[in-house]
């Protein structure tokens, strides 16, 4: 059984080296002035063309996904393993095998409309294209779960500052010491994502995000990354370091990036999943999934 540290250890690997022995890609950012404006349609049909980087306030008011695609004969292990651990895999929909559109988008095509992929073999990460077309199999299902980007847009509103956004940067995910509730062949740790907070504004931070369960909810944890078996909040596992201003509280959510984790520790065959913070953008609205 691949431990904690090991996993790890990995993740951190590919932090630094997305796929050894290939050359790395640039990573571009979209968020220009204009792409919180853009559409759902319209960030899509942007991303088909060839671009990549963070969707963090892209298509505002737009709820984003994150992918997992496996094998048919991985799915209900994949979705048990969904269902046991909601809060760091909330499920937004799951397709049928081979199937490459979703309900929550019109016309989307899951193998060509986020910014970047990521290509698993045997839970080696091995490719980090802009699509999957040639990829792309008859037994895939797929699985689109809640991202923390959808309720950055109430935390904004609530006065809560985005640090990872005012500083041009990815947000900062974290492979943790908690383990997920294994399901069948499939197991992990829990991924965190981490937003600094200054303490004025934590209470609207847990109220805000609270109200969203389908994208994660309230923080897992505040303050001491330790309890988490984070060791430096300068060395994401996934994303970008975020810088913290003076007071500020590193504020821990529940990470869609989890089922990448259980890829790498589960060695799934093959899988397809999202480029960490390179989102499906999707059509729905994000206060469909407020509970009040």
């Amino acid at each position: 059984m691949t431990s904690v540290n090991s996993t790890r250890d990995l993740t951190s690997d590919l932090a630094r080296n997305p796929v050894p022995g290939l050359r790395p890609h640039p990573l571009e950012n979209p968020l220009d002035d204009r792409a919180h404006a853009w559409t759902a349609a319209q960030a899509r049909s942007r991303f088909r063309a060839g671009l990549s980087g963070p969707t963090a306030g892209c298509a505002a008011g737009h709820t984003q996904a994150n992918l997992i695609s496996v094998p048919a004969d991985w799915a209900y292990d994949m979705l048990l393993f969904c269902q046991r651990n909601p809060k760091p895999c909330p499920v937004l929909d799951v397709t049928d095998a081979g199937s490459w559109t979703t309900v929550l988008a019109d016309g989307a095509d899951l193998r060509t409309d986020l910014p970047r992929y990521r290509v698993w073999e045997h839970g080696e990460l091995v490719e980090e294209p802009t699509d999957v077309l040639d990829r792309w199999r008859g037994d895939l299902v797929s699985f689109l779960i809640g991202c923390s980007f959808t309720f950055e847009w109430a935390l904004a509103g609530a006065g809560v500052p985005l640090r990872h956004i005012e500083q041009g940067r990815n947000v900062s995910m974290y492979v943790t010491s908690r383990r997920c509730r294994p399901a069948g062949r499939v197991r992990g740790p829990v991924v965190v994502s981490m937003r600094p907070v200054p303490p004025q504004h934590l209470g609207a931070a847990i109220r805000e995000s609270s109200l969203m369960p389908s994208v994660h909810g309230s923080p897992l944890h505040c303050g001491d990354p330790g309890v988490l078996g984070i060791e430096d909040l300068s060395r994401p596992d996934f994303g970008d370091p975020v810088d913290l201003e003076r007071d500020d509280i590193p504020v821990f959510w529940a990470c869609g990036v989890t089922p990448q984790a259980a890829v790498m520790a589960s060695r799934p065959p093959f899988a397809i999943t999202h480029a960490p913070g390179q989102m499906f953008v999707t059509d729905a609205r994000d206060e469909q999934y407020r509970v009040a």
